[in-house]
């Protein structure tokens, strides 16, 4: 165990205290506390230490933020190089230097004419600034019939008010509805896709049903919202090839604003800086979180395009302003670890690397789980993955809710060095971009042998 300084409490109080003090998000707690509780005290790499000094692989990159693994001595020196200059300032009446620079990098590597970056500290304040600014643009266009925002089922954007309305993450959300907007939930598209292959793909229809709902309510819609490629928190759900431009294309017909969540898929998660581009997409509105800043800080971006900007532009007394802001809004610690990490990545991408390790990844998981008599489907783009289990595959037949397979198989996967966060019964693989061809193996073999174990717990067939 790691030397603790004078005063530093011990792991009973620790533990002692978290019980007591704490409310963990998404928790029943009354669960939380039957389980031994870990208290992380150090990483490095793709590694995570606790303060017991037991070492685990970060299989879910800390909830899907992590590029280039913990401590990393390039992103610290960026936030230590900053530290010595200024921790905040405000960008209310006021600018700073790495501020400034980031919202150039971010204009340089978006499709278009995304020019304007607002800054704000997570991704679901990113989506709620697009959602308000998209409101106010066709009020100041004098289109005050255009209330209305389409989004894709089972989609999550947040658990602001705003996000959850134009989500449908109807298990988190669904006691908030009284408080939530008119919104009109769209078929999401479906597709299978690991080892880089495509197994099924939607036949269009989303973009059938799409299509119609814009010759009737365009009139009243202020925009379509959608996560491409992968919606993460339902379940890594995949979108097929063409979507998102067929999306685009409709909504530039109908004079529809197309509000982009890349929270997730952004900054490598799923092969390249950001989705939009690779596909050719100008979105009106790109929303920016989680890997920008590689792990390290809050830090969230939403970019607008330069028509959207001018549409506020006025003389003060017209009262055009956007009036939204937040208090460490582009913090400058925040924005100079983003530009180290967006510089770092570059190169990641450019050479292939992460695409080779996408590659290896999707084979290492087809090896282990394509045939598993209890994995009902696989889903896997870039470095994130789905694992869906069920009790009896033949059938369908999922595990009983009470018995909470999916958090068993994360129990044990954790004497084996692993972190793993499942949602609901499916496992959901999604490391750091920095991760080894070696861990790879590892991650992937030892989530196996814990999915096994559960399995032989529970007296299941595995053959």
């Amino acid at each position: 165990m790691a030397a603790t300084r004078p005063g530093t409490p011990s792991e009973n109080d620790l533990t002692r205290w978290d019980c007591e003090h704490s409310w963990h998000p998404f928790s029943q707690m009354r669960e939380y506390l039957q389980f031994p509780p870990i208290h992380i005290a150090s990483g490095e790499g793709s590694w995570l230490t606790d303060t017991g000094g037991n070492r685990y692989l970060d299989a879910t990159a800390s909830i899907w933020t992590n590029v280039h693994g913990h401590n990393d001595p390039d992103l610290n020196a960026a936030i230590t190089d900053q530290l010595g200059k200024v921790a905040h300032s405000t960008l209310l009446g006021l600018s700073h230097p790495v501020g400034t620079e980031l919202s150039h990098k971010l204009a340089g590597i978006s499709p278009g004419d995304l020019n304007r970056a607002f800054f704000s500290d997570t991704g679901a304040n990113a989506v709620e600034i697009a959602l308000k600014m998209s409101l106010q643009y066709w009020q100041l266009r004098g289109y005050r019939d255009k209330d209305r925002v389409i989004g894709l089922r089972d989609a999550y954007h947040g658990d602001t008010v705003a996000t959850m309305a134009a989500g449908d993450s109807r298990l988190f959300h669904r006691r908030f509805r009284p408080w939530f907007f008119n919104t009109i939930k769209l078929p999401r598209p479906e597709c299978e896709e690991w080892d880089g292959k495509i197994r099924r793909a939607d036949d269009g229809w989303s973009l059938h049903v799409l299509r119609k709902l814009l010759e009737k309510q365009a009139g009243k819609v202020t925009a379509v919202i959608l996560e491409p490629s992968v919606m993460g928190a339902a379940g890594m759900l995949l979108h097929p090839p063409g979507f998102l431009k067929g999306v685009a294309e409709l909504c530039r017909e109908h004079s529809v604003h197309l509000i982009l969540d890349e929270v997730f898929v952004a900054f490598g998660r799923t092969g390249p800086m950001l989705v939009c581009a690779d596909e050719g997409v100008t979105p009106d509105f790109l929303c920016l979180a989680k890997g920008l800043s590689a792990g390290y800080l809050p830090l969230a971006a939403t970019l607008v395009r330069e028509p959207v900007y001018e549409t506020f532009l006025g003389p003060f007394e017209s009262f055009r302003a956007f009036f939204h802001g937040h208090t460490f809004t582009g913090n400058p610690l925040g924005a100079a670890v983003s530009l180290a990490n967006i510089r770092k990545l570059e190169p990641m991408i450019a050479t292939g690397e992460i695409r080779r390790k996408s590659d290896l990844f999707g084979r290492r998981i087809a090896e282990h789980f394509e045939a598993h008599p209890h994995v009902a489907a696989i889903r896997q783009r870039g470095m994130c993955a789905a694992i869906d289990l069920v009790e009896d595959r033949e059938n369908g037949t999922p595990f009983p809710v009470p018995e909470r397979f999916g958090i068993q198989v994360a129990l044990g996967a954790r004497k084996h060095g692993l972190l793993l966060r499942p949602i609901h019964d499916t496992l959901l693989l999604v490391p750091p971009l920095s991760i080894s061809e070696t861990e790879i193996d590892l991650l992937v073999g030892r989530t196996a042998e814990a999915l096994n174990e559960a399995l032989a717990a529970r007296h299941v067939s595995v053959q």
